[in-house]
């Protein structure tokens, strides 16, 4: 039995560059699901650069405990079972490793951390199109992909990347996220479109998925994923925490009409012709 097996759903959010705060989406998006009464997991599967331990404001030098000298007990943070590369290697370590290496570290993290009963399991995807996600999508059963950009060009363009290949090893894409969509100013309230904007609504019609979220370019939030309080977490009745629960209702929704479609029966008409 694996430990993926307690998991309903397993869903990872990827982007074709970094720098469109990705991770910082991940870690969100798990809290504002956990806030929905779910049970959730948050996996670090960037080897090279994880985030989650910052992110999360799991002290420097904490580390998984350890059963039978293989399985890892995930740590808690903010109410979500948490695991990543930064939790067994020194900040300062650089993983100068090559692909096969960097597969097993990831499979093993994934596989041998004694997940709990989860609704569902957030996968923080490295930046591009890899090794690693091309692993995940051939040995794990995903529920889904969401993608996130910003509304500059160079990140959509990546992003397209992102999308074809998902479609191409058949996981489910459950939508775009638009980062930094809008910038609203703190003293006077005017709203500005600073990366541009339209991009991801056009990305979205282009390859028939949806903009499932649209994040603000906050300040607020910068600073609480720096201390290691995300925004929905540190300040549940912020705006910027309300568009993340509301990528989260989203989230939900596109997850059931994926799993009502699958088990739908086909319907049989008879007619006179």
């Amino acid at each position: 039995m694996s430990n993926l097996d307690n998991v309903k759903h397993v869903i990872c959010v990827a982007s074709g560059k970094g720098g469109v705060g990705k991770s910082t989406t991940a870690a969100n998006l798990a809290i504002a699901l956990s806030r929905m009464n779910l049970k959730v997991g948050l996996l670090d599967a960037d080897i090279y650069g994880p985030s989650v331990p910052i992110l999360m404001g799991v002290a420097a030098g904490t580390r998984p405990e350890i059963k039978n000298k293989k399985i890892m007990v995930p740590i808690k943070a903010h109410g979500i079972e948490c695991n990543s590369m930064g939790f067994l290697v020194d900040a300062q370590t650089a993983m100068v490793w090559r692909a096969p290496m960097i597969l097993s570290a990831f499979n093993q993290i994934m596989n041998d951390t004694e997940w709990s009963a989860l609704d569902f399991l957030i996968i923080d995807m490295p930046p591009g199109t890899g090794d690693i996600q091309l692993s995940l999508a051939q040995s794990t059963r995903l529920s889904g992909a969401v993608i996130v950009t910003t509304p500059q060009d160079i990140a959509l363009a990546d992003a397209v990347k992102g999308i074809e290949m998902f479609k191409k090893v058949g996981v489910p894409l459950l939508g775009v996220v638009e980062n930094m969509s809008m910038h609203v100013c703190t003293n006077c309230g005017h709203k500005e479109a600073i990366f541009g904007e339209g991009g991801g609504l056009k990305l979205a019609k282009d390859y028939e998925v949806e903009v499932i979220g649209r994040l603000p370019l906050d300040l607020t939030i910068r600073e609480q994923t720096d201390s290691g309080f995300p925004v929905v977490a540190s300040s549940p009745e912020s705006a910027a925490a309300a568009a993340y629960l509301s990528l989260a209702g989203r989230v939900l929704e596109q997850v059931g009409a994926l799993a009502e479609s699958a088990t739908a029966t086909p319907t049989i008409t008879i007619t006179d012709d």
